[in-house]
């Protein structure tokens, strides 16, 4: 039976700086994202969208939706199948092309994780779990472009 769950989010524009958007160049891009018993989050656009590069922006927290969805499924598949991951650190890349009319859209991302194991052994499996956990991802199928995998292993010192 599917289950149906429901997410809330509040943004709030911070950036008038006085005169609203009287002028495309008259406001900030800074705006606060709220989520009900969490710590809000400061962000902007991107630094080529005249944002502020000291806060987060939507590009960079959809790649970081997409890649920590991607672990969260990866390590529970891993702890099913009896592979004991012990770290798992991602540098998620993506690519987004911007058109000259306005707008744009991500045409690609990967995910680079760098895993540590216990047993060398399972890196074959490990490494064809990553399939698996795309197909599992709530935000990669959600997403309209090809998300990709270069893992790297590690085996632990016992």
């Amino acid at each position: 039976m599917e289950k149906t769950h429901a997410y809330n989010t509040t943004i709030v524009w911070t950036g008038n700086k006085g005169k609203g958007t009287s002028d495309y160049k008259a406001y900030d891009r800074d705006f606060i994202l709220k989520i009900n018993n969490k710590p809000d989050i400061l962000c902007s656009s991107d630094i080529p969208f005249l944002g502020d590069g000291t806060r987060h922006n939507p590009e960079d927290m959809l790649l970081a939706a997409l890649s920590s969805c991607h672990m969260l499924w990866y390590l529970h598949i891993c702890a099913d199948k009896g592979i004991t991951v012990t770290a798992y650190e991602d540098n998620a890349t993506g690519t987004m092309i911007q058109k000259p009319v306005g707008g744009g859209n991500f045409i690609e991302a990967t995910l680079h994780p760098i895993i540590t194991i216990t047993d060398a052994a399972h890196i074959e499996l490990a490494t064809a779990l990553h399939t698996d956990a795309n197909k599992k991802c709530f935000i990669a199928n959600s997403c309209n472009f090809p998300v990709h995998h270069k893992p790297q292993f590690v085996i632990a010192n016992n």
